[in-house]
């Protein structure tokens, strides 16, 4: 097949209406070598670098649930400041891709979203979405 690995995408495609960091910057636990007494942080496979997850809302109304972005940086990234008057975080992500997978659980298809950079969302400016509410249509079930 001659596509192989996660699919790079706009921040556009995936959160047509704009995204909101709900709660703060996480690390993400290496399931393979953490113990119940010893938490170790997970490392990007390509980068090394460690890894960082954001609880995203999706700010389209017909969303549901919320999304984990996963973010690769030597040290925590900063959120940004939440603008006065709103009880999330608006950003936008740059150098974002979708990892397509079968939820075991489940049975169903989910992604996963990974991000190189997260940024405040430009709000006067649409922040470089696309008009259509459809260019979000494919992460609907993002796990």
């Amino acid at each position: 097949m001659a596509v192989q690995g996660p699919f790079k995408v706009t921040f556009g495609d995936v959160f047509p209406f704009g995204a909101f960091i709900k709660g703060g910057v996480e690390p993400v636990r290496d399931f393979d070598r953490s113990t119940k007494e010893n938490f170790v942080q997970a490392r990007d496979k390509e980068s090394g670098e460690l890894v960082w997850a954001v609880e995203v809302l999706d700010a389209d109304p017909e969303s549901k649930g919320t999304f984990k972005v996963k973010l690769s940086a030597p040290v925590q990234p900063v959120m940004p400041e939440a603008p006065a008057g709103f009880p999330f975080v608006p950003v936008e992500f740059d150098g974002l891709s979708v990892t397509p997978y079968v939820n075991s659980g489940t049975g169903r298809l989910a992604y996963s979203l990974k991000a190189s950079a997260m940024r405040p969302a430009n709000l006067k400016g649409g922040g470089g979405r696309s008009a259509g509410k459809d260019g979000g249509a494919a992460t609907k079930d993002a796990a």
